[in-house]
């Protein structure tokens, strides 16, 4: 099974958005940490991330909301 992550980014209106594929849950669950890392201390005001699978079912997302 494939799994994509989607890292979402929004501030002031503009929305921003990255895809990157994965073979294993364990490589995408690793990015997805990855960008909530970044995502925590960024200033952007919405900041989230998404793993899906090839499917389209949602596996897991959280988004941090900065200055909101």
């Amino acid at each position: 099974m494939n799994y994509y992550v989607i890292e979402l980014q929004t501030t002031g209106g503009q929305t921003a958005y990255l895809v990157d594929g994965y073979a294993s849950r364990e490589a995408a669950e690793a990015k997805y940490h990855t960008i909530l890392a970044a995502a925590a201390v960024s200033a952007v005001e919405k900041h989230a991330a998404v793993i899906l699978t090839e499917e389209g079912f949602e596996i897991m997302h959280e988004c941090y909301k900065h200055g909101v």
